[in-house]
């Protein structure tokens, strides 16, 4: 653009110049044919022809045309310099304005420049620490295949062994199997061997305990028998007893029942028709309410316990459900 507006210039600057030389070289041509009062001036006066008047009034007139064409051409002229001036000044200061935008891309090319040097070097040692990685990581794999290579060597001896520590609990089970057999029918013999040794007893539940002060159980116990089946004695004369305690042993002051009474008899006759009466109805002392029952271990009546709710259910559909020993419906 500021190339084409030079030489736009340049051709009109060198149109002035040729359009004044031939105004220059017409006007003199003019001049010096006439001269100022109207005669020829470079023919002798001997060759002058006669010039008609009004040809000298259209070159006067003309000389004026060209005259005022002269001082328009020089005022247009004036007004393109001017404008041609204005025109070069812009362009200097576009120049100028274009100057420095060079410098600053240059500027701003060799800080370009720099940062791409400066990220050559990143990636250089990017590309350092990858291969250095790259290194570390094929170690570290060879490293986890040895130490896998290692682990299925030991998880197949762990499972040989494991096989073999099955086969060995297999076998221990069934030993422990048996020996459970043989434990759960041990504690069933043995339940029946202290059932069986307390087949002479009976438990008297809901005696007071005051009643243990004034009188010894045993008597208290023949008073009971007398009070509800006196029958019992008159057939049989005098209840004799082997032991009678209450259980446990020791009084708790926190319990809020009285202790359970066991007696053993001598004569198991006895003992078994007490037993029958006490289920026929309701036994009694002094007015208050006793209960006898069998004598049982600890277990059997525990096994009897389960049996409650069925009972009261039993009960309120107006069944009286027993059980007999050991503990059968």
């Amino acid at each position: 653009m500021r190339g084409t507006r030079a030489q736009t210039n340049t051709g009109r600057k060198e149109g002035v110049n040729l359009n004044k030389q031939q105004k220059q070289k017409k006007e003199t041509t003019i001049d010096s044919y006439y001269s100022p009062n109207g005669t020829e001036g470079e023919r002798s006066a001997n060759d002058k022809p006669e010039i008609p008047a009004n040809w000298i009034q259209a070159v006067e007139e003309l000389k004026t045309q060209l005259r005022e064409a002269e001082d328009n051409w020089e005022k247009n002229l004036k007004i393109k310099i001017s404008h041609l001036e204005t025109e070069s000044l812009e362009l200097k200061q576009e120049n100028s304005v274009l100057k420095a935008k060079i410098i600053q891309l240059e500027n701003e090319a060799k800080e370009m420049k720099d940062e791409a040097k400066e990220m050559k070097d990143e990636i250089k040692r990017m590309k350092d620490n990858l291969q250095r990685n790259s290194d570390q990581k094929e170690k570290d794999d060879q490293k986890a295949k040895d130490e896998i290579q290692s682990l299925r060597t030991r998880v197949k001896q762990l499972e040989s062994s494991d096989l073999t520590r099955q086969q060995d609990t297999i076998r221990q089970n069934k030993k422990n199997e048996k020996i459970e057999e043989n434990v759960k029918h041990l504690i069933h013999k043995t339940d029946d061997l202290e059932n069986c040794s307390r087949r002479d007893n009976l438990r008297i539940i809901g005696l007071p305990e005051d009643h243990d002060k004034r009188k010894s159980l045993d008597i208290i116990l023949e008073e009971i028998i007398q009070e509800n089946c006196p029958e019992i004695l008159e057939q049989e004369g005098k209840v004799e007893i082997e032991r009678i305690h209450r259980s446990p042993p020791v009084f708790n002051p926190q319990l809020t029942t009285p202790r359970n009474v066991i007696a053993k008899f001598k004569n198991n006759q006895i003992k078994e028709q007490v037993l029958q009466a006490a289920k026929k109805k309701p036994f009694r002392y002094h007015g208050n309410m006793v209960r006898i029952t069998q004598d049982l271990s600890a277990s059997t009546l525990k096994d009897r316990k389960a049996w409650n709710m069925i009972f009261r259910k039993t009960r309120e559909l107006g069944l009286q459900p027993r059980i007999k020993y050991p503990s059968k419906l």
